[in-house]
């Protein structure tokens, strides 16, 4: 139950990251690359290992990708916040965006656990 949770939540999450690079790359006041570039890997290498992690060989291999997709989204919060804080996206968007990555902390943190 929880990794069809992850799965989808992850991958929620990795299109909302996506339409924030986006933003922050098209708008016309922003033109942000760097740190928007670090963002969208980060955010996005959330999903791709949960996926990997779901077909992993062994339940080492598991537990391996699934710490691998906790430690992108801790990435993804430092990323956020340095956006939040220097004022390319706005306390809306960043309590928005940020509070849907704690989430996947959350779950992510329980499935390592329960792996080990």
């Amino acid at each position: 139950m929880k990794e069809s949770i992850i799965k989808e939540k992850s991958k929620d999450f990795a299109l909302r990251i996506i339409k924030l690079y986006k933003y922050l790359t098209l708008h016309a006041e922003t033109k942000e690359f760097v740190l928007s570039k670090q963002v969208l890997r980060s955010g996005t290498s959330i999903g791709a290992n949960v996926k990997e992690a779901l077909r992993g060989q062994s339940r080492a291999d598991f537990r391996a990708k699934m710490s691998i997709a906790l430690k992108e989204a801790s990435e993804t919060e430092y990323w956020l916040e340095l956006l939040f804080e220097s004022g390319y996206i706005d306390e809306f968007s960043y309590l928005s965006v940020n509070n849907d990555n704690l989430e996947l902390i959350k779950i992510l943190t329980r499935i390592v656990k329960n792996s080990e």
